[in-house]
C-alpha cells in the first residue's frame, strides 16, 4: 500500500470538488426527499395490503 500515492489522489479529488450552488442543492434535496417519500409510501401500501389479507401480520 503506497500511502503517499493514496494521499495525493485524495488531495487531487478534494481540489476538484466544489460547493454546489443553492439551486443545485435544492434540486438534489427535492429528488432525495421524493425518493424517501416514495419508499415510505410503498412500504405503507405493502403493510396495508398485508394487514387486510387473511393470515397477514
Amino acid at each position: 500500500m503506497d500511502v503517499k500515492y493514496d494521499l495525493t489522489s485524495y488531495v487531487r479529488v478534494l481540489k476538484l470538488a466544489s460547493t454546489p450552488s443553492w439551486n443545485e442543492f435544492s434540486q438534489i434535496s427535492k429528488i432525495a426527499g421524493a425518493g424517501i417519500f416514495l419508499v415510505g409510501f410503498l412500504g405503507f401500501v405493502i403493510f396495508a395490503v398485508m394487514s387486510f389479507l387473511p393470515g397477514g401480520v
